[in-house]
């Protein structure tokens, strides 16, 4: 099973790149934003999830080990294959995706390419808590502590984005108000979002 690469870019093509290692090229399959970060000509290190499947072994590449852990977290979810999972990462990236299944942001999540709403809110059921904390952003930490924690969500039903939710969870631990009641953190986070102090 190959699990990493280290070569030369030959080529760069629609979420794939071919990589020259001793003079063997390895098709690689690859999300957009992972591949924008390469150059053909240059050496790259590449963390590779091998898939069997019936027709084909593929290789999935990721810039580094947590995406690889995360998108094989990914096509663990019933019917959520290898595709569809770089298609989110890809489109997302590490942190922003993260975050989205914490928060259950469906919304996020159904804007990956051929991620529907039903598939985001299976996502979000079933990978929420389940991320290790060392995957998500830092101002996410509180809800990483709770992730049973309904606020998040109850601000995303609100009409609030993704980076809004992250306002208002860091200031909440700027204020010291990451153990209130629901109730209270909910009033304090509108508070932050529309510019007054909680």
């Amino acid at each position: 099973m190959i699990a990493h690469l280290t070569g030369e870019v030959l080529h760069i093509g629609e979420n794939r790149v071919i990589v020259d290692v001793s003079g063997v090229g390895y098709l690689v399959n690859m999300g957009a934003l992972q591949l924008g970060s390469l150059e053909p000509g240059k050496t790259v290190s590449i963390h590779v999830s091998t898939q069997f499947q019936k027709e084909a072994i593929q290789l999935y590449g990721f810039s580094s080990s947590q995406e690889q852990q995360v998108f094989e977290q990914l096509i663990s979810v019933p019917n959520i294959g290898p595709k569809l999972g770089l298609a989110l990462l890809g489109h997302l990236g590490l942190d922003p995706l993260c975050q989205a299944i914490e928060s259950q942001d469906v919304r996020a999540l159904s804007s990956a390419p051929g991620v529907g709403k039903r598939t985001a809110q299976r996502l979000a059921m079933e990978l929420q808590g389940k991320l290790p904390a060392a995957f998500l952003p830092h101002t996410s930490a509180d809800a990483i502590r709770n992730p049973t924690d309904r606020l998040p969500l109850a601000l995303s039903q609100l009409g609030y984005r993704k980076s809004e939710i992250d306002t208002a969870l860091a200031g909440l631990g700027d204020h010291g108000l990451v153990e209130a009641p629901l109730e209270e953190r909910l009033s304090a986070s509108l508070k932050i979002l529309s510019g007054a102090t909680p």
